[in-house]
């Protein structure tokens, strides 16, 4: 699981790179498809990283609530999040400060907002562009904290869940509201649906029930994977092939299938778990600090394309693991501790 988690990062890393327009053309100095005309017409498909993520996470919540109480489920997101991603926000700010021409600041106000994640429904612009997934990723354990967790993770409550979740976001397509649409998150509910299921057949061993819920969710996800991502985007993106999409959100749902029935046990092979240990700071800082790399070393520097391509990840990668050596290792259990530590002379309840 930590081997896809890098893939599905380095796919959206890709992507960012050598697949879309945008700011990226002027770090490039021209369109990355002209850059790489072969390179492109794969990378144009990495925005699909992201979708692969979601199926991953769906699998692992599940996996790390289990056993749980509430509040530790709450600490484990807590100090999971939040260390990794205030240090991106201070190097990512800082940068853009020392090269605006990429990425435009923002106000002190706007900037202090982006601290506590909350920034999208507060409608204040994004320090790290990547960080609309990360608000997905907290309306799901706010969803799945409350409606399972509190009572206690189960295979009963999660088919529940599972199951109410995929009518109700069904509804919520109907019902032309913004507000459910938020909530439910109807387009990237069958992602993470599809993996809860997935982490039940791998401990309980699979069923027709669980093949059907994940089944559901490939058809579902499929659907909006096509119709949100074939078009060109907002800076005239490349176009993407309705088959291709299709076929990459399956192997997404095969790859964590592969793992939740057993046929990945031998390829336990330790760089794959620092490999995943650096995914997630990877992730949050490849975008715009990589914009800034390739600026730099390919504008300033004159490096060819596939060489600024190679180092500025690999220097991203070494960032990355700097982030996790000295901030999410140390910062994260500290935290951890002071969050269940209690006032003095406070009472004791279970």
């Amino acid at each position: 699981m930590d081997g896809l988690r890098l893939l599905a990062a380095l796919m959206v890393c890709l992507y960012h790179f050598a697949g879309k327009n945008g700011p990226v053309d002027a770090s490039w100095h021209q369109s990355p498809g002209i850059m790489f005309p072969t390179l492109s017409r794969l990378a144009v498909y990495g925005c699909l990283g992201v979708q692969f993520f979601f199926v991953i996470s769906g699998f692992v919540i599940c996996m790390s609530s289990w056993g749980r109480t509430l509040g530790d489920f709450v600490r484990s997101r807590v100090t999971r999040i939040y260390p990794a991603y205030w240090t991106a926000l201070f190097i990512v700010a800082g940068a853009s400060l020392l090269l605006p021409v990429v990425v435009k600041p923002l106000r002190m106000d706007e900037f202090l907002v982006n601290l506590t994640l909350l920034q999208q429904p507060m409608g204040v612009p994004r320090v790290l562009g990547v960080c609309w997934t990360l608000w997905v990723e907290v309306r799901f354990y706010a969803l799945f904290g409350l409606f399972v967790v509190w009572r206690g993770v189960t295979y009963r409550r999660v088919v529940m869940f599972c199951a109410v979740w995929t009518f109700v976001s069904m509804f919520a397509r109907v019902a032309h509201s913004e507000l459910a649409d938020q909530l439910v998150m109807r387009d990237h509910a069958p992602f993470f649906i599809g993996g809860l299921a997935l982490y039940l057949i791998h401990r309980h061993g699979g069923n027709l029930m669980l093949w059907g819920i994940v089944g559901m969710s490939l058809l579902l996800g499929q659907r909006y994977s096509v119709t949100a991502l074939w078009h060109p985007g907002m800076h005239g993106d490349f176009h993407r092939d309705p088959h291709v999409i299709e076929l990459i959100v399956t192997l997404a749902f095969a790859s964590v299938a592969v793992v939740a029935v057993g046929w990945t046990h031998w390829a336990n092979w330790r760089w794959l778990t620092t490999a995943g240990a650096l995914t997630y700071p990877f992730y949050l800082i490849h975008e715009h600090l990589g914009w800034f790399a390739i600026r730099v070393l390919h504008r300033g520097l004159g490096l060819p394309p596939y060489a600024t391509l190679a180092l500025t990840v690999a220097g991203l990668l070494v960032l990355a693991h700097l982030m996790h050596r000295f901030v999410e290792k140390p910062l994260g259990p500290r935290m951890k501790r002071a969050l269940v530590s209690r006032p003095a002379g406070a009472p004791v309840t279970r």
